[in-house]
């Protein structure tokens, strides 16, 4: 009897070991399988977050391409219908005064054309010259080339814009600081053309160690949730050169409450 009793306990004993076995396997899959399917989630979260990263990045660089086609185009057209078209002038004027029998008149008349075209063509190719590398930012810095800047758009008298600057912007950094101008040139001109401000604020200042402007206007804003707004390409245009400046940037508007942006550099 106590040998049966023996024998029946052993077996229970080594059942139940076995099904302690059985479950601690089972939940020994049961873990594996859970960290697998959650570090392919990850995985898969990671690639999907890197995919979108490399797609931004590809509509940034498409909006530069973009943005200096759009400006060859400009700068071409410029030149054909601006410089081309008036020397082509001059040229005919300089061979009417091979014109035999000219009266004092008609020579004075001629000269006189000669010689306004001639300043146009001049003129113009300066203006090219000053879209394609301001000289007062090339020569004294980017301070001097807002503070040009701020006043062409004031001398228009359809805006007021106010400019406060608390950085020192080192001249030997020239090319980063064409970003930055190009970055206002692109604020101040959206702002007057597309969002009806009259007053525009642009601040420099050190924000935590980091350079950072502040822009605002009380144009008529819009909607910075929108698709178009985020994907449009000045908008593109502006968070291309900020990210090649390897800064930050941040965009807040709605309907009638103007813009704010604030950007690092």
């Amino acid at each position: 009897m106590k040998d049966t009793t023996t024998s029946f306990l052993s077996n229970n004993i080594n059942e139940a070991l076995s099904y302690i076995f059985l479950v601690f396997l089972l939940m020994s899959i049961i873990v594996i399988l859970f960290f697998y399917f959650s570090r392919k989630k990850i995985i898969q979260k990671e690639i999907e977050k890197k995919n979108l990263e490399i797609n931004h990045q590809k509509e940034l660089l498409r909006s530069v391409i973009l943005t200096q086609e759009a400006e060859r185009k400009r700068i071409a057209q410029d030149l054909h219908d601006d410089i081309s078209s008036k020397l082509n002038v001059v040229s005919l004027n300089t061979h009417l005064l091979k014109t035999p029998n000219l009266s004092d008149d008609e020579l004075q008349d001629i000269t006189n054309n000669i010689t306004d075209l001639t300043q146009k063509a001049l003129e113009n190719s300066r203006r090219i010259a000053h879209d394609l590398l301001p000289p007062v930012l090339e020569k004294f810095g980017l301070h001097a080339g807002i503070e040009e800047l701020v006043v062409e758009f004031n001398s228009s008298k359809v805006v007021n814009v106010i400019y406060k600057n608390d950085l020192m912007f080192d001249i030997a950094d020239i090319d980063k600081h064409l970003h930055v101008f190009r970055i206002l040139q692109e604020l101040l001109n959206n702002s007057v053309r597309h969002g009806k401000a009259t007053e525009i604020s642009i601040a420099f200042k050190s924000i935590d160690n980091q350079n950072t402007c502040i822009y605002s206007d009380n144009g008529i804003g819009f909607d910075s949730n929108s698709d178009s707004a985020q994907k449009g390409l000045g908008m593109k245009n502006i968070e291309s050169r900020i990210n090649f400046l390897n800064g930050t940037f941040s965009l807040n508007s709605s309907l009638n409450n103007g813009v704010k942006i604030n950007f690092t550099f």
